[in-house]
């Protein structure tokens, strides 16, 4: 049924969610999980509001890096403590909704499994959700739990 399936995570409670039922999905399919986290750029502007120092306005990213793959790897692992067999792991920058469709199109992914709600913030409820958008964008099947 599904050869390929792509799970945001973002390591909320609603990510974890998602997670579990890709794994019990791709056990049915022998399927492929391909997990992806995805953080925003820190701009300059940004970075003039933090505590970067401005002589090095890059720790920012560096940081946010760092922290999508330690969440993608946990997600990883967990997925094969739960019995997936092929899980792989990606970080990416951007938009989080373009992010993970275009992801899943460069990928061939067959299904996208995602949180209903993750760790937005208030522009999610502004400008909606992240599963909203990818669920409108995504010309592939798309299940929000």
């Amino acid at each position: 049924m599904f050869k390929r399936i792509l799970v945001p995570f973002d390591g909320s409670k609603g990510g974890e969610r998602a997670l579990h039922k890709a794994v019990e999905l791709a056990e049915l399919c022998d399927a492929e999980i391909n997990v992806l986290t995805v953080y925003r750029h820190h701009g300059m502007l940004e970075a003039s509001f933090s505590m970067v120092r401005a002589s090095d306005p890059g720790r920012m990213d560096d940081a946010m890096r760092d922290h999508a793959s330690e969440v993608a790897e946990y997600a990883k692992t967990t997925a094969k403590e739960g019995g997936a067999t092929q899980v792989r792991a990606f970080v990416k920058s951007g938009q989080p909704a373009r992010t993970i469709v275009r992801f899943a199109d460069e990928h061939e992914c067959d299904l996208i499994v995602l949180g209903a709600r993750g760790m937005g913030s208030v522009e999610g409820y502004l400008l909606g959700s992240v599963s909203h958008k990818v669920t409108g964008l995504s010309p592939v099947p798309v299940l929000v739990v």
